[in-house]
């Protein structure tokens, strides 16, 4: 979501699957298990993760009230907007307007998609200003393009987490720590990525799917997240890691099972 690229994201986030899903371990037993397993895409259990993202992302446990969000916030990825924080900086928005577009021709958003295609990998607002938020708010109104979002979000950052987590044998919580990875850092070739994360934590420790232990992995891949966000200003705050994600793993709750209490940026949440 977060790292300026020239190339849509619809072409980085495809190579999770080819570069790291695909792994002589993929059918070890351990992870067979944790494909079997109940994992972060139980509903229930995405309806948590979607919490926690928005905790961060928005300061409220009330995910779907962001379809309509869009603001720049300054980090020099132009807009950020919806449910997972699409920027037009990054090429994620330009893929869910495209998919908008296909499925419902003639939409409010549609005629920006020359402008969103220009600026993509810049912080520019040329050709958006000043309609581009009150048109996205009106489109969050349309069932089509908060299903849009949905998809999306699915497609490029919550599958591949979850579908890596599991070939890693991580359970409820260690995908979901990727989810949030991907979310803030996007994949692809960026120093920063959560390609480059997972590769910096599979340096220190072992996934379970190789035989290590599952704790013992998780502080190292957060330990290498928290390394990547403070190489950039706007992500320098890392309490979601810190007062969130590590309060779990120390009360040992792999599985994300409430009753759930963390901190992010100071303000206190709870799921019951």
């Amino acid at each position: 979501m977060k790292h300026p690229t020239h190339a849509s994201r619809r072409t980085l986030l495809a190579l999770i699957g080819a570069s790291l899903v695909s792994t002589p371990l993929l059918n070890s037993p351990r992870a067979a298990a944790a494909r079997a397993a109940a994992g972060l895409d139980d509903p229930a259990k995405k309806e948590i993760a979607m919490q926690l993202v928005s905790s961060a992302e928005n300061s409220s446990l009330d995910w779907k009230a962001q379809y309509k969000y869009i603001e720049d916030i300054g980090d020099g990825r132009g807009y950020t907007a919806g449910i997972i924080g699409f920027c037009s900086g990054t090429g994620d928005m330009l893929d869910l307007v495209e998919l908008y577009a296909d499925r419902r021709p003639g939409n409010v958003l549609a005629p920006y998609l020359p402008a969103l295609r220009r600026v993509n990998g810049t912080d520019s607002h040329a050709g958006l200003d000043p309609n581009f938020p009150r048109d996205w708010a009106r489109a969050a109104r349309d069932q089509a393009f908060r299903q849009a979002q949905n998809d999306e979000r699915d497609r490029v950052y919550f599958n591949p987490a979850v579908r890596q987590g599991k070939t890693d044998g991580l359970r409820v919580l260690g995908q979901f720590a990727y989810y949030d990875a991907i979310v803030m850092h996007g994949d692809g070739d960026d120093p920063t990525s959560f390609r480059t994360i997972r590769r910096r934590a599979l340096n220190r420790a072992r996934p379970p799917a190789q035989g290590g232990d599952e704790v013992t992995y998780l502080n190292a891949f957060l330990d290498a997240r928290v390394w990547a966000m403070k190489q950039e200003e706007a992500h320098s705050d890392t309490s979601r890691v810190d007062t969130a994600q590590r309060v779990f793993l120390r009360k040992g709750n792999l599985d994300l099972d409430p009753p759930l209490d963390w901190k992010v940026y100071g303000d206190s949440y709870h799921i019951g």
